[in-house]
């Protein structure tokens, strides 16, 4: 009786569910189906696709899904033929007990877009169970004077079938004294009673032994016996009575074991043995005889084990108070069980989507279904989530909901949500549950590639190996994937004859290193720029551009230049100087210069080599060579000086150059400087010769001087136009460096 009444609320829980559901107007209602219980695990219900009137490919392409109460899956869909199958076998007597119809419900979901279909399935029983007694013996003590047409209720035996294929009939075995009547209770269980047929005689048979048999309706009708012993006593004539016929009782579920639920109590008008009650559950079912239990003696009936409002609701039982004489009387318990909050929501999620992409307007993440088994505010519920999340719960239907993105999504900003559903009831104390769900962001191509600078400043040394690496640019993208990989490339400038740019660099794609294609010269080209692209690959690809400058770092590679006195291999420059010079006179100066830049170009005069040590010297700064003393008689008069030109370089390359002098006695006396001193002493008019040479001197320095001059603002010019310029030593400098920038010209003469 007890399994009966839970799977009797049970299953009216679940149809006023599934009423209610079907009135949100969630889905049309399909016809029910039914089955026989037991079928084999595959066995054909229906085919949805034709009740529904879709074709086969709908269900398939809409997500069609089963969705059944609780954890089993007794049904699964084939959705390529719309065959609704048997997927676990079904016994009706675990099910639904002694509840009939058992109906199963279910829905038929469609995702795409969101529909619901409400269905039942009728579970129709088979005779596989046969009537079992409680009680295998059943001892009656009739005392011999009971009036004939006394009825004596006896044990009912039970059978888990129900309808027609439940206890129908009782008989017993052949006699003469007894028969035996068939009755119905409330509940349509069906009890026999034992009606005396002809008065006992407890001398002639003291006991009488019969045999009860029970049969259910099925075809063949399956049957269970038990065995009556009757003892007859001497005269009882009064049955013991309750105080009232019926105990109504509430009793919170949370009861503990052992509670007390109520005392029941009779009184029997006889004395002695006859007048001594005992007190027994009557014909008690199997759930209510592991529930409740009464003390013989005092009557008190108390808890065996807790009760569960979401299970059984209530219980009715029958209380028996017999006396020693063998007569009984009757009462009833109506025992109703009080709903107390003890039940926690439950969330069961019906469909997530994740990964969502960015971007997108509003679309539903999940559906979800919440259900709280108690009853009144304790099963009303309120869910939520994170008040910090893009995300909105709406209600769809009752008890269901959708979780959808309250805007569009930037997986830059962020690529994961944790969201934790909230579930709480209204009960006093509240119960909540919470569900977690992990929804993940999908990258789309909205993020160019962005430089970590928007321009470059490399620098690389002259005379370089070519495929030298000289510098890399970088880029990163904010996507993922594909949409993040960046490759890179050249934006070379317009074709420039003068500056071939394809030519001077590359870049990998890969990882954006730039290298030098060949090597550079610094006196050619000072520096050169060109633009780099980074692009993703996406679709469509996106990209960004940078300058990069390259400057060409000077390296000494190019030896000083003497360009005065000529070393051209003709007859040498010499220079004249008079006996009646003072020391310091200036005798000439070297001019030189150097190709390169910066202290490269810095340039330094020593004397390395004369024919008289000590008579003359040369200015380190500017390359004069002047005298160092006074003027002798017995100085020679010829005079050959080697002079050092030597730049700042690391290693320093330097130059030389031959000086020769001539001294003489006077610019008024014509001299001839000849290799041999004593060949031109004899050559005629030596003044007018030496008149010739000094003026050809002079208008040869003032002709270098002059082709120095044009040299430099051609230089200048040309430089300009390259991007670069005849470049000028910054910053202070050795004292003894006389720094030509490249040009040629001479620097100023310092003070002696």
């Amino acid at each position: 009786m007890e399994i009966g009444w839970m799977h009797y609320l049970r299953q009216r829980q679940v149809l006023v569910f599934f009423v209610l559901l079907s009135m949100s107007g969630v889905g049309a209602e399909l016809e029910p189906y039914s089955v026989a219980e037991e079928v084999e695990i595959g066995s054909f219900v229906a085919n949805l696709g034709k009740d529904l009137g879709l074709g086969l490919t709908e269900l398939s392409t809409r997500g069609a899904r089963i969705i059944s109460q609780g954890n089993k899956e007794y049904l699964q869909l084939k959705v390529q033929t719309g065959d609704l199958l048997i997927n676990e076998k079904l016994d009706r007597e675990e099910l639904c007990g002694s509840t009939d119809p058992c109906l199963l419900y279910f829905q038929l979901l469609m995702e795409k877009p969101l529909e619901v279909f409400q269905a039942e399935l009728r579970v129709e029983d088979i005779n596989d169970h046969s009537p079992v007694f409680t009680e295998k013996e059943m001892i009656l003590k009739i005392p011999e004077n009971s009036p004939l047409g006394i009825a004596f209720p006896l044990s009912n035996a039970l059978d888990l079938d129900v309808g027609s294929n439940n206890v129908q009939n009782y008989k017993i075995s052949p006699n003469s004294q007894f028969r035996v009547l068939t009755r119905k209770l409330s509940d349509g269980r069906m009890y026999p009673e034992l009606v005396l047929e002809e008065e006992l005689d407890r001398e002639v048979e003291p006991e009488i032994v019969l045999t009860l048999t029970a049969l259910d309706g099925g075809s063949p009708p399956r049957y269970g016996t038990a065995q009556v012993l009757i003892e007859v006593v001497d005269s009882n004539d009064n049955a013991p009575e309750f105080g009232q016929p019926i105990y109504k009782v509430h009793i919170p579920e949370n009861s503990p074991v052992g509670s007390l639920v109520v005392t029941v109590s009779a009184s029997d008008l006889d004395s002695g043995i006859y007048g001594k009650i005992s007190y027994t559950l009557f014909q008690p079912s199997e759930d209510i005889s592991k529930t409740l239990e009464v003390n013989p003696v005092t009557g008190e009936i108390r808890l065996k084990k807790q009760v569960d409002f979401e299970t059984v609701l209530s219980y009715e039982v029958d209380i028996k108070a017999t006396d020693g004489g063998g007569l009984s009387g009757k009462c009833t318990l109506l025992l109703q069980v009080v709903d107390v909050n003890d039940n926690p929501p439950e969330v069961t999620m019906s469909a997530l989507t994740s990964p969502i992409p960015e971007n997108s307007p509003e679309i539903v993440v999940a559906v979800f279904s919440v259900s709280d088994p108690d009853s009144g505010d304790n099963g009303k519920t309120i869910s939520s989530i994170q008040d910090d999340l893009p995300f909105l719960l709406k209600p769809s239907v009752k008890n269901f909901y959708t979780l959808v993105t309250e805007r569009a999504l930037d997986r830059e900003e962020r690529a994961q949500y944790n969201i934790t559903i909230t579930v709480t009831d209204l009960g006093t104390p509240r119960l909540k549950t919470q569900h977690n769900l992990t929804v993940t962001v999908s990258d789309v191509n909205d993020n160019a590639p962005a430089f970590s600078q928007s321009s470059y400043t490399l620098r690389v040394r002259e005379n370089n190996s070519p495929a030298l690496h000289i510098g890399s640019v970088s880029a990163t993208d904010r996507d993922a994937g594909a949409n993040a990989q960046v490759t890179y490339s050249l934006l070379l400038p317009p074709h420039d004859p003068h500056l071939p740019l394809a030519s001077l660099v590359s870049i990998n794609a890969d990882n954006g290193q730039l290298f030098a294609l060949r090597a550079l010269d610094y006196e050619a080209l000072q520096a050169f720029e060109f633009g780099v692209r980074a692009a993703d690959r996406g679709s469509p690809a996106l990209s960004s551009q940078a300058l990069v400058r390259v400057l060409v770092v000077d390296d000494n590679d190019n030896a000083p230049f003497v360009l005065y006195p000529l070393q051209n291999g003709s007859a040498p420059c010499t220079e004249l100087v008079p006996r009646a010079a003072e020391a310091g006179y200036l005798v000439t100066k070297v001019v030189a210069v150097d190709g390169d830049s910066g202290q490269n170009a810095w340039l330094s005069y020593q004397l390395l080599k004369a024919t008289e040590p000590g008579l003359f010297g040369v200015w380190a700064h500017n390359g004069e060579v002047r005298t160092a003393r006074l003027l002798s008689e017995r100085d020679a008069v010829k005079h050959r000086l080697l002079v050092l030109v030597e730049d700042n370089g690391e290693p320093p390359l330097s130059a030389s150059v031959t000086l020769h002098v001539l001294l003489v006695d006077g610019f008024s006396q014509p001299y001839l400087p000849l290799p041999d001193v004593a060949a031109a002493e004899a050559r005629a008019d030596p003044l007018t010769v030496y008149l010739v040479i000094a003026l050809a001197s002079v208008s040869s320095l003032f002709l270098v001087s002059v082709l120095v001059f044009v040299a430099v603002r051609l230089c200048r010019r040309s430089r300009a136009a390259s991007g670069g310029g005849c470049a000028v030593p910054e910053g202070p400098f050795a004292g003894h460096l006389v720094d030509v920038s490249g040009t040629g010209t001479l620097s100023p003469q310092l003070p002696v």
